[in-house]
């Protein structure tokens, strides 16, 4: 599992149907599943996202967590994480778990956020066309991988 996080200062997600999605001050988190995912890597993924301090505290310095400011995550599935770019121009998504897999693991994500956060999260609507907006606060922007740990 893969994800791409983005401190905020605002984010909203809409599809054609509205907006499916908004917070204030926060993380903005785009998930990429792979067929081998499992629990470890949602309980390893979940616990680091909330608990990254990557906030400013009173000083200045990246020393809190999106629990301790009390800002919002707003996720996003995005399958194209996954994306193989080896071969040619044309990148390969074979990496990426199918609809049928990734779905429940995004359901089961963000269901271990809200328990982590304490508080509903807004999100993306699984495999409809998004549109996803931001102002990205730093820019604050890291990559997490479960396979990698790091």
């Amino acid at each position: 599992m893969r994800l791409v996080i983005q401190r905020v200062r605002e984010a909203a997600v809409r599809t054609a149907a509205g907006e499916s999605g908004r917070i204030g001050t926060g993380l903005l988190i785009l998930v990429g599943c792979e067929p081998t995912d499992g629990t470890d890597d949602l309980d390893w993924l979940a616990r680091k996202a909330v608990d990254l301090r990557i906030f400013d505290d009173e000083d200045g310095v990246m020393n809190r967590s999106v629990r301790e400011v009390g800002g919002g995550i707003l996720l996003v599935s995005q399958f194209t994480l996954l994306a193989s770019t080896r071969k040619g121009a044309r990148p390969s998504w074979h990496r990426a778990a199918r609809p049928e897999v990734a779905e429940p693991l995004c359901r089961e994500f963000h269901q271990r956020l809200e328990a982590l956060l304490g508080r509903p999260i807004p999100q993306g609507v699984f495999g409809a066309h998004m549109e996803v907006s931001l102002v990205n606060d730093g820019p604050v922007t890291l990559i997490l991988d479960s396979r990698l740990r790091e």
